[in-house]
């Protein structure tokens, strides 16, 4: 079965995150590093989940909120100093890519949820 490109990039995204966050100090290791590890496994369990749900929208709005607390967490590494601005540019390139195509996925199934709505 082939992975659509939005688990693809996500599963690229922790190959490449995790060895980093991995490296980080003890004291940001343990705390923002492991959340960010746990939200990229999280995103990446729930996008699975939400490709072989009935229901996708409510899942996917989540996942969404997940992605950005993941920019958000991103973006103190560097503010901390804890991550190099091209290594904060790359892993931003794919935490954006990977929100296009879940915001293309929840306008679709807007899209779906509004056209079976109107169908009743």
């Amino acid at each position: 079965m082939s992975n659509l490109p939005i688990i693809q990039k996500t599963h690229d995204l922790i190959q490449w995150y995790v060895p980093i966050l991995n490296r980080l100090p003890r004291d940001h290791k343990f705390v923002l590093g492991d959340r960010i590890v746990a939200g990229l496994y999280d995103l990446l369990e729930g996008l699975i989940k939400a490709r072989y749900a009935k229901e996708k929208l409510p899942q996917l709005r989540q996942l969404n909120v997940q992605l950005d607390i993941l920019r958000h967490q991103t973006l103190l590494l560097l503010n901390f100093n804890l991550l190099s601005a091209k290594r904060y540019e790359y892993v931003g390139q794919h935490i954006n890519g990977i929100g296009m195509e879940l915001g293309g996925w929840i306008k679709q199934q807007g899209a779906r949820s509004q056209e079976s709505g109107a169908a009743r």
